[in-house]
């Protein structure tokens, strides 16, 4: 790639299971590139099956960076991703290498692609031990019904059971009068980086079936037991925990569910997970979609042809 013009910045993303990870890594051999976790769990240490967390062997020698940082009871929040990612970008740029974001967590990648702001609005103490006593009585479903009635589009972005994203936006609207996204300026219109967005697609049926598989298969590695270790170290109620699959497997080990039902709520729950991972990329980002199970090695081909058309005019950015 020497001598032509390129991308300053690669991303690929697309939904779970869909390959990215063995992507990202051949990409990186072709171009001299190094990773950047893009999602939002693999940032902790100890969630490694279930987050389906790459390898030492995976890697294959190429340079991986912010996987594993934080303990597992450490908080993180998307303005500390955006921070970090571009602290990254200019390094590995600096040594004249590529960067290539790798990750399904649409938000994260965003925010470090585009003028994302992110307010220091301070938080009220009275009015979070009032969202938490609600969160207590009358569980996760009042919460997200009490910011569905303030700001319905940050209801319909946030999951209920990420209580802590839920409780952040109502505590905007409540100390502001502004919806989380007016608050935080977080239109974003504007690219920061000259780059190239890459996503992975295929048949919803058949990547629902490689979901339900890899379920199986992480319990086969030992899932179950990788929760427990978190769980008796004390960090079963962490916002790590929050990841699909680990409050699932939680609420087995505290008795509330059979391990059958523990495992298909997991399926089912990443499967949904799945599904809006598509509807953001495809609504929020401009993205070269290429089909996932054209094989590792063709799309590697196919995004070095983009990468090789990038500087054309009337290209597509």
């Amino acid at each position: 790639m020497n001598g032509e013009i390129r991308p300053e910045v690669i991303a690929i993303v697309g939904p779970t299971a869909s390959g990215k990870t063995d992507l990202s890594v051949s990409l990186a051999e072709a171009t001299g590139g190094e990773v950047i976790n893009g999602d939002a769990f693999q940032v902790y240490r100890g969630l490694d099956i279930g987050t389906a967390k790459i390898t030492m062997e995976e890697m294959r020698g190429v340079p991986h960076h912010l996987f594993d940082l934080l303990g597992p009871g450490d908080e993180f929040s998307v303005a500390d991703y955006q921070r970090l990612v571009r602290e990254k970008i200019s390094e590995i740029r600096s040594r004249g290498r590529l960067p290539i974001i790798t990750g399904g967590t649409g938000l994260y990648v965003q925010s470090v692609l585009y003028d994302f702001r992110f307010t220091e609005q301070k938080h009220d103490p009275g009015l979070r031990m009032d969202l938490e006593q609600i969160l207590r009585e009358e569980g996760p479903a009042r919460l997200h019904q009490l910011l569905m009635e303030k700001d319905p589009v940050s209801a319909a972005e946030i999951h209920p059971n990420n209580t802590r994203r839920v409780m952040r936006a109502l505590e905007i609207a409540s100390l502001t009068g502004k919806t989380k996204k007016e608050a935080e300026g977080m239109d974003g219109a504007g690219a920061l980086y000259d780059h190239l967005l890459v996503g992975l697609a295929m048949d919803r049926s058949v990547l629902y079936e490689r979901i339900n598989r890899r379920v199986d298969l992480m319990v086969d590695a030992g899932w179950i037991g990788e929760v427990r270790r978190l769980v008796d170290a004390g960090f079963g109620d962490s916002q790590s925990m929050k990841a699909i699959g680990y409050r699932e497997i939680g609420s087995y080990l505290k008795g509330e569910m059979d391990l059958e039902q523990a495992l298909e709520l997991t399926k089912r729950n990443t499967r949904r997970y799945a599904k809006r991972q598509f509807t953001y990329f495809r609504n929020k980002l401009d993205v070269h979609w290429l089909d996932a199970l054209g094989g590792t090695r063709q799309n590697t081909q196919k995004i070095l042809a983009l990468m090789k058309d990038f500087g054309a005019p009337g290209r597509n950015t």
